[in-house]
């Protein structure tokens, strides 16, 4: 027979939907399940995007340009010029999802065998990239103590070596929910100028700040032009999960040139996602701030709900909609199986997402779960009953 690659052998499964098939198998059994493991909102999509493709008028579906339709990408620095950050049509690539810029970004800056730095816990998927991509992931450490605040700088500058390309951040975090300060976000610029790296900042999220915090991009960095690179998507900024229409954003124009080519080897973005992701752009603000207002409600509730528990230990987020929770057991993995295949309170369960799959570090995390409140907040509630009553049986 014939084998299968060591790449693909050595890609991580998803720690957020590897538990699906059990959860389908809680569903045949009728208990109803309350989604905490995955972060798709349940706040409606703009009707402007919807409709836009609804009132399409297309007698030919054609590839687009490879960097995506021209309009968008102007649409889209006008966007981000309100936000003031130095942005123009020619420094965008339009993706297919942030992911995919992701693996643009990794492709057009780093080898097989070269490394990134990235602070951990991390969005799950930066590991499958970095395997597709040949690449070697160097954790640095963050804490539930500090919050999942940056970790020191020196604890990043003493893991560079000849083969360190870049860093890669996500801001606002996910699975942490960490926004960074602008002294933090200054910080890891002079790092980058200082060893020439790139600092590639996932910003997907950049709407989503809580307490009177702000987004502090690395696209407004002066002297950071020829290192960063932005990752940015429609599919939370518009509850738009399923068009998968991201971008990849630098003013480095070699990087852009690179990444084009990655851009023309795929062809072309999806048309009717472009045409909705467009139209999103004229959203409303009153719609975001209807959304910042519901998040944030939806985060002190799970919060305070969470605090209740016994051994449970949590941070408060500033921004996104996840949080990370140190929970009384020994192995989430576990906990989180057995939520879903022998467990159930009056027919209903939870799914969590087991957090060690968000370090590359082996055995840190096995206490901890990812929990993304996208849940209305009477669910939310339901859900931490559950998973204390669960906690409970699971202990004795």
């Amino acid at each position: 027979m014939p084998k299968i690659s060591t790449k693909g052998q050595q890609m991580p499964e998803s720690p957020i939907r590897k538990l699906v098939p059990y959860a389908e198998i809680a569903k045949k059994k009728g208990h109803k399940v309350y989604h905490l493991n995955i972060g798709q909102p349940d706040i409606k999509t703009p009707e402007v995007a919807l409709n836009a493709v609804k009132n399409a008028d297309i007698t030919v579906l054609e590839y687009s340009h490879s960097a995506g339709f021209e309009s968008y990408r102007k649409k889209l620095a006008a966007y981000y010029q309100k936000q003031n950050l130095p942005i123009n049509t020619e420094d965008i690539i339009i993706t297919t999802g942030g992911s995919e810029a992701l693996l643009f970004a990794m492709g057009s800056t780093m080898d097989a065998g070269d490394e990134i730095i990235i602070p951990e816990p991390f969005y799950a998927n930066y590991n499958g990239f970095s395997t597709a991509s040949g690449v070697n992931v160097v954790p640095v450490i963050s804490t539930i103590d500090t919050g999942f605040a940056l970790p020191p700088i020196a604890d990043f500058e003493k893991l560079i070596t000849p083969k360190t390309k870049a860093i890669l951040i996500c801001n606002p975090g996910n699975p942490t929910g960490y926004l960074y300060s602008k002294e933090e976000i200054m910080q890891l610029a002079e790092l980058v100028k200082k060893h020439d790296l790139f600092l590639i900042a996932d910003e997907v999220y950049r709407e989503f700040a809580y307490d009177g915090y702000t987004h502090h991009s690395v696209m407004n960095v002066p002297g950071l032009e020829e290192h960063a690179i932005m990752i940015d998507s429609v599919s939370k900024r518009f509850s738009m999960c399923g068009a998968r229409i991201g971008c990849i954003v630098s003013k480095n124009k070699e990087v852009m040139a690179t990444a084009m080519k990655f851009a023309q080897a795929r062809l072309s973005p999806p048309t009717y996602a472009q045409i909705a992701s467009e139209a999103a752009l004229d959203t409303p603000q009153s719609y975001f701030d209807d959304v910042i207002t519901e998040y944030k409600d939806r985060r002190d509730t799970l919060i305070a709900e969470l605090s209740k528990i016994e051994g449970v230990k949590v941070a408060t987020p500033k921004g996104a909609f996840y949080c990370i929770a140190k929970l009384p057991i020994k192995n989430a993995d576990d906990f989180a199986q057995w939520l879903l295949e022998s467990y159930d309170f009056n027919g209903e369960t939870v799914m969590v997402a087991p957090a060690a799959g968000f370090y590359s570090t082996k055995g840190v995390g096995l206490d901890e779960v990812r929990i993304a409140y996208v849940l209305k907040k009477e669910d939310l509630i339901k859900s931490v009953q559950i998973l204390n009553e669960a906690l409970k049986v699971y202990n004795n």
